[in-house]
């Protein structure tokens, strides 16, 4: 009799930090981004700026960079692997209109980590994930003011895919402390933070480290 094939078991679902839309004050926020940082367990920052040209998203990443780097966590450019590239991030985000997975790793090497939104769809992950993508990124799960957004997909496409394929699943939209444990129960791999964290009452270290004992209690 043959035995049933073994499913590798996933680490624990971790943080994934996103930074506001607009950063008034780089100075100001590579501190709360310090403090954030060390107060727990953060995979990757991405950075996502909109609407600046390219020389204000370089500056940006030219500070915010060496405060993640040092401390292990990936820097992830949105949008703009050509900017990626350029300033030296750890990879690229793409949206559904930014490029193909193919532009982006040839621009940025092999070991370039790329994602990919891809909304409510099994199918477009399924197409990200044959195209050579790192991770997927489903969402919104719940309402968010960081980005307009459509499409609300139900938890269980985050616990049918973890169940079929190995490439990584973020989670994202609306994540706070309340919800987070149940995104990484449902399967995600990451969970995709921004306004519970910069927006917390009590600073972004409070923030990441509630995050961090709600993914605890559900590992």
């Amino acid at each position: 009799m043959s035995r049933p094939p073994v499913v590798p078991e996933r680490p624990p679902c971790r943080l994934y930090l996103i930074t506001p839309p607009a950063i008034p004050d780089l100075a100001a926020f590579a501190r709360d981004l310090e403090a954030a940082l060390d107060a727990g367990d953060v995979a990757a920052l991405q950075i996502r700026l909109k609407d600046l040209d390219d020389a204000a998203v370089l500056a940006a990443v030219a500070v915010l960079k060496p405060v993640a780097q040092s401390r292990g966590v990936a820097v992830i450019l949105n949008d703009r692997a050509d900017l990626a590239a350029r300033s030296g991030c750890d990879g690229v985000h793409l949206g559904q209109t930014d490029g193909t997975v193919s532009a982006a790793r040839t621009m940025m090497g092999r070991d370039a980590m790329i994602g990919v939104t891809c909304h409510d769809s099994r199918e477009l992950a399924m197409d990200a994930a044959e195209a050579g993508a790192d991770y997927v990124a489903f969402g919104a799960f719940y309402p968010t003011a960081t980005k307009a957004t459509v499409h609300r997909p139900d938890p269980e496409i985050l616990t049918i895919w973890q169940e079929t394929v190995e490439v990584p699943c973020v989670a994202i939209g609306g994540i706070t402390a309340a919800n987070a444990g149940g995104l990484a129960r449902a399967g995600a791999d990451f969970v995709a933070v921004s306004a519970a964290v910069w927006g917390h009452p009590d600073g972004p270290a409070a923030a990441v480290r509630a995050l961090e004992r709600a993914l605890a209690q559900n590992a």
